[in-house]
Formats: structure tokens, C-alpha cells, sequence
């Protein structure tokens, strides 16, 4: 998996685009967090920052897609780590699908949340999404494209089942909820357990979940109320 070690420093160009994109995305959450989703014009947004709104719209979409940009972000960086090489050893049996995506997100993670104010921001994004519709409708969107992204480069990098066997999508989408149940959890109580663990934890009962049984309730531990219907 990659590291910021690895990478290339940026030239200033797009430093200088990287700042304001930041820029953009803090004074959004404090304002947002502050006043309310709908409580904040873009244009207020754009003069806090000292932007134009055609600098704006070159670096998102909308206020919907700025106040998700910090757990967007950690999506993005994932694609990027499943296009990362790893050790191909011939005496080594490669990892699982799911295990594999595993790593790819909690490295996505770690480099996403390395920054200061990173966790703050993944936080902020997702409390304000907890009470903005049009920011959840956005994120259902940006979780399909994302799929599809993931999707296509993981059939093309490994040997996978065609498209029509349903394993590699279930496998993404299993992930995709284990994450949501991590966050959700992390962001009822940030500071008990950080999100990485949280994540580890939620992949980890897959299995099981799936090998779960409905055993049915006897009548004798049935509450009153139930029996009575």
C-alpha cells in the first residue's frame, strides 16, 4: 500500500489548489455546524473563504458535496490503493477479496485521518449529513459511482468471476456497510475506540453474520404484551 513517504511532493500549482480546496471545506462544516445546512447561502460560503463561485465550482459540485468532501475523501483515497502494487510471491496464497479491500480502506484511512483536524472534519461531515437529507441523497450517489469504480478496477487488476456472478459486488457492497456501521459507531462516541478499529472489528463479523441463524423465540420467553395479541 502507499504511503506519503512515496508520493511525490505536489508542485505549487496544485498546493495552492489543494489549500483552497481546504479552505472551502473547513469554513463549510464550522458554518454549516454553526447555522445549518440551509442556514448557509454559497455565496456566504465563497466570501468567507475569498473565493469566486467559478473557483468553487471547479472543486465541487455543490454545498452538498463539500460538506461530504472529508468522508468522500477517504472513498477516493481507497481507489487509490486498490491501484496500488503489492507482493506477488508465488509461495504466498493471495489474500481475500474482502481482506484485500480491507487493507486498501484502513490505509486509505490512515493517510485521510493523518492530517490535523482530520478526524474533527470526518466528524462534523457526518453529523451534518445525520440531519440533511439532500446530503444523505447525495452520498447514495456518490457510494454507487464509487462502487462502480471500485468494481471496474478490481476486475481489471485481478482474476476475478465475470460480471455476472454476484460475489465481487456483494463483497464491495459487505465493505461498504461494515464502514457505515464503523462510522456510525465512532461518531456516537469518537473518543472511546478510533474508526480504523471500529472498521476492523465490523469486517470481522462478516462471517459470522452471515452463518447466522433466526432461531425462533419459545412461547415461555415471548414478553406478555406479545402473547396477549
Amino acid at each position: 500500500m502507499t504511503s506519503p513517504e512515496t508520493m511525490p511532493r505536489p508542485s505549487l500549482r496544485e498546493r495552492k489548489k489543494q489549500h483552497t480546496r481546504q479552505a472551502l471545506i473547513d469554513s463549510a462544516l464550522e458554518l454549516f455546524d454553526a447555522r445549518g445546512f440551509g442556514g448557509v447561502t454559497l455565496d456566504e460560503l465563497c466570501d468567507t473563504v475569498d473565493v469566486s463561485k467559478r473557483t468553487f465550482f471547479r472543486t465541487f459540485t455543490s454545498k452538498e458535496d463539500v460538506a461530504s468532501a472529508p468522508v468522500q475523501d477517504i472513498w477516493l483515497t481507497f481507489l487509490t490503493e486498490l491501484e496500488s502494487p503489492y507482493g506477488t510471491d508465488a509461495a504466498v496464497a493471495p489474500p481475500a477479496l474482502l481482506e484485500f479491500m480491507r487493507d486498501a480502506l484502513l490505509a486509505a484511512l490512515a493517510q485521510v485521518t493523518a492530517g490535523d483536524g482530520a478526524e474533527r472534519r470526518i466528524l462534523l461531515s457526518r453529523q451534518l449529513a445525520e440531519r440533511t437529507p439532500s446530503m444523505d441523497a447525495h452520498g447514495l450517489e456518490f457510494c454507487a459511482r464509487t462502487t462502480e469504480r471500485a468494481l471496474e478496477i478490481l476486475h481489471r487488476r485481478f482474476d476475478l468471476p465475470e460480471r455476472g456472478d454476484p460475489r465481487p459486488r456483494l463483497a464491495v457492497d459487505m465493505l461498504v456497510a461494515a464502514f457505515h456501521l464503523a462510522l456510525a459507531g465512532w461518531a456516537a462516541k469518537p473518543t472511546r475506540t478510533g474508526l480504523g478499529a471500529l472498521f476492523r472489528e465490523s469486517v470481522a463479523a462478516l462471517p459470522g453474520t452471515l452463518a447466522l441463524t433466526a432461531v425462533p423465540r419459545s412461547a415461555v420467553d415471548e414478553p406478555a404484551a406479545r402473547r396477549e395479541c
